[in-house]
Formats: structure tokens, C-alpha cells, sequence
């Protein structure tokens, strides 16, 4: 396997199989070639190649869990970490993408959903079926469980009302985990988990947000009006939908965690190498020992990142309490994402602040790492619980 300077330096990767060196470097190959073109007019549209979701089933990345039996790759959630930062040195938008696919819907599923549930869903999703993850409404973001979708049951169905906001692949999903309450009075252990589809009658895709970055990637709001949905598509005991949330977000800021780490990765690697090209006074302004302490600093910072994201991912596996190291990991990341891109940017100088050069989007990109899947506060919050309560 060959190796860049950038993966020579890289610590954390003492930590990965050979196996898993020739996926993430076969997931590599395929973000440079066949993503990285398409980067700049996805952005430019706010929309994703339609060519390219086709090959992210074709690779296998679309469901990275699944077993075998229903058609999926059967691998490691830390697969799914490496996949995520690999396709986010690239794009952190088609990454995005199949990180809500792998790391909460799939995950959700693989966990909660029952058997039957699991034969009629996951082999959809292995092969060509976009999933969301429909927990935010506008006036339940940090307070995730203020919701005001409301179930209610009508025989063996379920009647499903309310609006949902800031929905990541709310366009190309044809399959949702949607959070509702079927007893407002009952607060937080009212919470149900449902499994929509697209073509459910009343259900349709609202707005879709204009957004400061990730913009190839969806974010919409999502309606129900009087959606009928039978006794078959609820995940879990009912009133238990807010373990099945929790818990899921637990395992997808991991999986932030891994985008902003790729991110940062990608703004450093184009960063390295314009230092060496770009001249002034004579020399390039990589050979500035200035220049070189930032480039210092911005790996240093990115590598301490890197071994938070992948340590959880690990214990995750491991079956172990990750959930503090998940809060960590996201902490970081999404901190320093924003810290070396705008570093970049800075070196790049005034190209940098163009976008003749990809360094402009890795940091419009960045700022969504504070805000999506648990804000920095609540991050913040969690941690300081786990402190004060071992103190």
C-alpha cells in the first residue's frame, strides 16, 4: 500500500487493519477521480449529481453495516468513520450524505428495528435507497425532545401531523425515521419512532434551505398531513422514541466528528502543497519558518482530533461507553475544522479568499460542525454532567 507524506505523519493510523487501509484508500481513489470534479458545480447548483449517488451504492458505502443477508457490506461502524473523513477531504457534502445513511439511519435500524422491519428496509437501503433522519423541528433543536409532530392512533394505524426542519437528505430520501409524540402530556416518554416512506399519501418535501455551506447537500423541511401509517412501521416500543434518538445522535457525532476531520485534512493537504508553489521574495513561502509553524500547528491540532473521532468509533465497537468520548470528539473536531480552514485561508492569502481555489469551501463548509447533531454548548453540557457527577 502506498502511503503520502501526510498518512507517514498520521499516528492514528497505527490504529487501522491492513484491510481496512485498502478500503479507505480504495474510498480515496474514487473521491478523487470521480467526486472531486463534480465538487464546484454541486456547490454552485446546491445540488447532488444525480451520476454519482448510483456509484456510492455500487461501492458499498451507502450501507456499511448491513449484514450480508440483506445485501449490505457487513462491516465495522469504524468503517464507517474511515469512509466519512475520506470522502470529506473531498466533499463534505457527499459525505454527509452517507453519513446520515450509515451512522444514524442504518445504525438506528440495525438496533431498534425488528426483524421483519430489518428484511423489508435494509436491502433497500444497501442498494438504492436514500435514508433520513427526521428528529428537528423549529422549536425543538437542542431541546430535541419539545416536538410537536403529533401521532395519533387510529385502529392499528398511526395518523401522523406536524412539520420537520433542517432535514439532511431530505430530497433524495425515499425513507425517514421520523420522531413524533403520541402523548404530549407525557413529555420526553411520549417520543415514537416511525419509519415513513415517500409515497405515503400526505407526506411531501417543503423548503429547501439556501445554505452558507454544504450546499450540494439537501436540508429541507418535511410535511405530514393526516400520513397514515400502519402499526408495522413503529420502531421500538412506543413512548420509547427518545432512547432511540439519543442514543443514535450519540454514534452520529462520531461521525461528524470523522467530517470535520477529513475536512481539515483535504484544507491542509491543498495548503501544503501551495506553500511549496507559491513564491514571494525570492523563495516559496513554505520555506518561511512562520508559515511553517501554522502548517505545524494546524496538524498537531488535526491529528489530537483524529484520535478522539477514531478512539470512540472504536469503543463504540468494542461495546464499551462511548458517549463521553463521542461529546469529545465532536467538541474538537467541529473547534479545530474551523480553525485549520480558516489557517488555510489565510496562507492561500487573497486566491484564498476566492473561489478559483477549494480551501473558500472547506471553510464555509466547516462552520455546520458547531451546529448539526448536537450543538458545541450541548456538547459542552454533557461532558461537564459526566465531571460534576464522578466528582
Amino acid at each position: 500500500m502506498s502511503m503520502t507524506l501526510s498518512d507517514a505523519a498520521h499516528p492514528a493510523l497505527t490504529t487501522i487493519s491492513e484491510e481496512e487501509q485498502m478500503f479507505r484508500d480504495a474510498v480515496r481513489d474514487f473521491a478523487t477521480s470521480e467526486i472531486a470534479p463534480l465538487v464546484s458545480e454541486m456547490d454552485e447548483k446546491q445540488e447532488m449529481s444525480a451520476e454519482l449517488i448510483p456509484q456510492l451504492f455500487e461501492l458499498g458505502l451507502m450501507g456499511i453495516e448491513i449484514p450480508e443477508q440483506y445485501g449490505g457490506t457487513e462491516s465495522t461502524f469504524f468503517t464507517s468513520i474511515l469512509v466519512v473523513e475520506e470522502l470529506s477531504r473531498v466533499d463534505p457534502a457527499v459525505a454527509v450524505l452517507v453519513d446520515v445513511q450509515n451512522t444514524l439511519v442504518i445504525n438506528a435500524l440495525n438496533r431498534w428495528a425488528n426483524e421483519e422491519q430489518k428484511a423489508r428496509f435494509l436491502p433497500k437501503l444497501a442498494s438504492e435507497t436514500i435514508g433520513a433522519y427526521a428528529l428537528s423541528e423549529a422549536g425543538s433543536g437542542s431541546d430535541a425532545f419539545a416536538l410537536a409532530c403529533r401521532a395519533t392512533q387510529d385502529g392499528e394505524d398511526w395518523v401522523l401531523n406536524g412539520h420537520k426542519l433542517w432535514i439532511t437528505n431530505g430530497k433524495e430520501a425515499d425513507f425517514f425515521i421520523v420522531f413524533a409524540t403520541v402523548d404530549p402530556e407525557a413529555g420526553y416518554k411520549g417520543i415514537t419512532a416511525f419509519l415513513v416512506e415517500s409515497d405515503m399519501q400526505g407526506f411531501s418535501v417543503g423548503k429547501k434551505e439556501d445554505k452558507l455551506g454544504i450546499r450540494a447537500s439537501s436540508t429541507t423541511e418535511l410535511l405530514f398531513e393526516d400520513v397514515r401509517i400502519p402499526a408495522a412501521n413503529v420502531m421500538g416500543e412506543v413512548g420509547m422514541g427518545y432512547k432511540v434518538a439519543i442514543e443514535t445522535l450519540n454514534e452520529g457525532r462520531i461521525g461528524i466528528g470523522a467530517q470535520m476531520v477529513g475536512l481539515a485534512q483535504g484544507a491542509l493537504d491543498h495548503t501544503t502543497q501551495y506553500v511549496q508553489e507559491r513564491e514571494q521574495f525570492g523563495r516559496s513561502i513554505g520555506r518561511f519558518q512562520g508559515v511553517q509553524f501554522q502548517l505545524a500547528d494546524m496538524a498537531t491540532e488535526l491529528e489530537a482530533s483524529r484520535l478522539l473521532v477514531y478512539n470512540a468509533a472504536r469503543l463504540k465497537d468494542a461495546g464499551q461507553d462511548f458517549v463521553i468520548p463521542a461529546a469529545m470528539a465532536k467538541l474538537h473536531s467541529s473547534r479545530m475544522a474551523q480553525k485549520v480552514a480558516s489557517m488555510a485561508i489565510d496562507l492561500y492569502g487573497g486566491y484564498g479568499f476566492t473561489r478559483e481555489y477549494p480551501v473558500e469551501k472547506l471553510y464555509r463548509d466547516s462552520k455546520i460542525g458547531t451546529i448539526y447533531e448536537g450543538t458545541t454548548n450541548m456538547q459542552l453540557q454533557t461532558i461537564a454532567k459526566s465531571l460534576l457527577s464522578n466528582g
